[in-house]
Parts: structure tokens; sequence; C-alpha cells
């Protein structure tokens, strides 16, 4: 995440506090939006009942928690100036799952968007598809060749040393080895194009459902409700892919380049720049985990219902224990205007 070399001593000083904060707020919402949308899809549907695309939500959901829970092990590291003064193993695991929930969102993202592509393009022969084996089968798919590509991460046993403002500091996953520079700049270069491959898909996706959407004729206020979420939908998952991966991987193929010397290895200002650029785009990679769960909102009518009820139930508590305390003052206490359900609680 930074580099240093003879002719160069690159670094962003502004990535410790950054990643400190920002990890925090991510972590902190993160946790709350995912546990509550796991939750409803638990207490909504049971095992049986979840369609394919429901069982593509559950994953990325589980994606996202796996890599919230090693997110305060990246805040103690960057508020200790980058150095990782826990076990080392738990590198491994932090950056194995740091990769695991990236490429598992853009994986389930991509087929979430096939799934809506198939059901506006398509929709009889969706409505007649069974689909939740698909669905079981596909996310199988996806976690054997994401975790297997990760696997790297945790069998890396280098863990590099070295002096910062006078104190020896054990970097996590900001070097690489220079005898491997060929192979490793292959690998970035293999992932970016994947995942531009994939973008490039899911963009033309998406254009073609919004195309359709809007030449479909309106009939009825619901169905006008329908399309509106319809497009919502289209246009937060292009968001979410704009805004969190697209730019790390503008950014990380010449920021490898320029860590692994191949290229402008005596322009410091290059390098500083990729640099600071780099740790920016690994900011905005993290907040897929609070955007996925607004692409909910938008896939399930009752996701939305329950979260709906949920929100007016709190609302509704909240006025009767104003109620409460506001009439206790004078002795009275207004049973009849409190919720049953409230004062069942």
């Amino acid at each position: 995440m930074s580099n240093a070399s003879t002719s160069c001593q690159v670094d962003s000083e502004f990535r410790y506090s950054l990643f400190t904060v920002f990890y925090s707020i991510t972590f902190i919402l993160g946790v709350i939006a995912n546990c509550y949308v796991l939750w409803i899809l638990t207490q909504v549907y049971s095992t049986k009942k979840l369609t394919e695309i429901k069982i593509f939500m559950v994953n990325l959901t589980v994606a996202d928690l796996l890599f919230l829970l090693t997110l305060p092990m990246w805040i103690v590291y960057y508020n200790n100036r980058g150095d990782w003064i826990m076990p080392l193993f738990l590198c491994n695991v932090a950056g194995c799952l740091f990769f695991v929930n990236t490429y598992c969102s853009v994986a389930f993202l991509g087929v979430i968007t096939y799934n809506r592509y198939q059901a506006v393009i398509k929709p009889i022969k969706a409505a007649q598809s069974t689909t939740r084996r698909r669905g079981i089968y596909l996310s199988t798919a996806i976690w054997v060749l994401i975790v297997g590509s990760a696997l790297y991460y945790l069998l890396d046993t280098d863990h590099p040393k070295e002096m910062s403002q006078g104190r020896n500091v054990t970097r996590c996953f900001e070097r690489y080895n220079s005898d491997n520079t060929g192979s490793i700049f292959a690998i970035h270069l293999v992932i970016a194009i994947a995942f531009f491959l994939i973008f490039l898909f899911i963009l033309v996706s998406n254009l073609i459902i919004i195309k359709t959407l809007l030449s479909q004729p309106v009939t009825t206020q619901k169905s006008t409700h329908v399309k509106q979420r319809a497009l919502w939908m289209v246009c937060t998952v292009l968001a979410v892919f704009i805004i969190c991966f697209v730019p790390h991987h503008i950014v990380d193929v010449p920021w490898t380049l320029t860590v692994l010397k191949m290229w402008q290895k005596d322009n410091c200002q290059v390098q500083q720049f990729l640099n600071d650029a780099h740790q920016v785009t690994l900011c905005l990679l993290s907040t897929n985990c609070i955007l996925d769960p607004i692409i909910y909102c938008f896939l399930t009518k009752k996701f939305r219902k329950h979260f709906s009820e949920h929100l007016k139930s709190m609302r509704e508590s909240r006025k009767c224990s104003r109620q409460t305390t506001e009439t206790m003052i004078e002795g009275i206490v207004p049973i009849n205007e409190c919720p049953a359900d409230t004062i069942r609680r």
C-alpha cells in the first residue's frame, strides 16, 4: 500500500489517520446494516423458499460481514502507523478476506445483474425456470474460485520489517518480492482485465434493462412504482461499481508498475501521486459493505415491507414513550393511545 526505494522514499502519511477513521465508521455502519439485512432475510424467508436472487443476496451479505470482521485489525494496524503488532497469521487472514470480499462482491453483483436482465428481457422464461438450484451451484462455484485464488494470501510468509521514523515496523501486504516482478504484474493485469470485462457486461446489461423499462407502456400506478423501483436498483448497482470498484482497478495497474520499478522508477512525483490515489481507492473499495444493503431495498417487496414496518414500529414506540413520560407528570397515562404491539413489549 506504499513503497520505498533507494531513489524515492514514497509514503502517504495521510493514510494512517484516514484509514483509522474511515474503517471505524465503515465497521460500525457496515456491521449494523449487514446484520440487519441477514436478520430480515432469515426472518422473512425460510431456507427452502429462497429464490436465486435471494441466495445471491445472502452470499453477498456473508462476504461483506467476513471483511467487516477484519476491519478492527486494520484499524489497529493503521493506528500504529503501519506496524502489524498482532500475530502474523492474522495479517494473512486479513489480506485473504480483503481479496475475497472484493471479488465475491464483484461476482455476486454480476450474477444479480444477469438475474435482473433475464427477468426484464425474458420475463416468461425467467418465471417458468426453476432457478434456486442454479443459484446454489453458482454461489458455490464463486466461493470456490475466489477463495481458491485467495489462498496465496494465507500461505504468504513474507512480512517485511523496515525502519520508519526511527522504529522497526512490520508491514502487512505493503511490499512485493523483487524476484517475481514479472509474475506479480501479470497477476494484477489479469485481475484488472477480468474485472473490466465483468464491468462491461454489467454496464451493457443494465443499459439494456433501462432502455427496455423506459420503452414499456405504463398502465397502472402499481406498474409505475415497479418500474421506478427496478430503475433505482439498476442505478444503485452501477453506482456501487463506479464508486467502489472502478477507481481501484484504474489505479492498480500503473501503481503496481511503479512499486515494482517497471515504470517511472526515477519519477518520485508520479510515484507519490499514484501511491496517494491508491490509498483513496482502497478506502472506496470498503464502502461496498455499506452500499450493498441499499440494493436489497430495491430487489424484494417483502424486504421493503418488513423494513418499513420495523421503522414504523420504532417510531410508534418512541411516540408512545414520549406520551407516557409527559402524561405521567400529570398522573394520567393514556394506554389506549399506545400501539398494541408496544403494550405487549
